[in-house]
């Protein structure tokens, strides 16, 4: 299951730099984020171009772990010297805009939640959100 989930979080990730995710233009993520989440069980919720989803045991009286990251992005600099909507691997690294901040943070907590998804016996509980306007704190952001 590990290399699955590797290999399953570079594909969204390249998946979510070839959509165009400036804020207050994220719908287009938002809707791949929410299909990822659906293809793989995970109950997304959606307020606007925010999705959430909590632990399958999901228990109220348990403490609950919050995995947070953003999908939008800032427009590409002049100076960029590739093609932002473009996924390129070199040297074993991918590029591309919103790689760093946050795309490999996004996908990294989306493989963590789906890890424990299913658990039972979490001492916690644990959800995901992934949020919208966090470049420009948008009041349409979580």
């Amino acid at each position: 299951m590990t290399q699955s989930l590797a290999e399953e979080s570079i594909d969204l990730l390249k998946q979510l730099i070839s959509i165009p995710s400036f804020s207050r233009e994220e719908e287009k993520t938002a809707d791949a984020i929410e299909l990822f989440f659906t293809k793989h069980g995970l109950s997304p919720r959606r307020s606007r171009n925010n999705i959430w989803s909590v632990n399958k045991y999901y228990d109220v009286s348990k403490p609950t772990i919050l995995l947070n990251s953003h999908h939008d992005t800032v427009k590409p600099n002049p100076g960029y010297t590739r093609d932002p909507f473009s996924a390129d691997t070199e040297d074993g690294k991918l590029y591309g805009l919103g790689s760093n901040d946050a795309g490999g943070c996004l996908v990294s907590l989306i493989a963590v939640f789906r890890h424990f998804y299913n658990q039972e016996s979490l001492k916690y509980n644990i959800c995901i959100a992934t949020t919208a306007e966090e470049e420009i704190s948008g009041k349409n952001g979580i």
